[in-house]
């Protein structure tokens, strides 16, 4: 089953919590934090502008992006879990 986003909703694959600190120490799930980097998965048509036509989105499939710990709704299709959220929510798009 797909999901296709409507407006300027997109779709993204949060991607997991880190599990180790940088100074290489196991974190128990309770000490780990809300995941906030994921991979944009589906984007929609854009938002509707009061004349009639769409703004096209900045992000696109493929990209990996940071937003709030809080953002957006927590969706589960086919055994996977995802979060929608308007585009305006993501905090930045991971360069390189």
């Amino acid at each position: 089953m797909a999901i296709k986003p409507i407006d300027d909703r997109i779709v993204i694959e949060v991607l997991d919590a880190e599990t180790t600190t940088a100074g290489g120490i196991v974190l128990p799930d309770s000490a780990k934090e809300k995941p906030q980097r994921g991979k944009v998965i589906a984007v929609g048509t854009g938002k509707l502008e009061k004349d009639g036509t769409r703004r096209k989105l900045e992000l696109t499939k493929g990209d990996l992006v940071i937003f709030g710990k809080y953002s957006g709704t927590d969706v589960e299709v086919d055994g996977n879990e995802y979060k929608i959220m308007r585009e305006s929510e993501v905090l930045a798009r991971i360069q390189g």
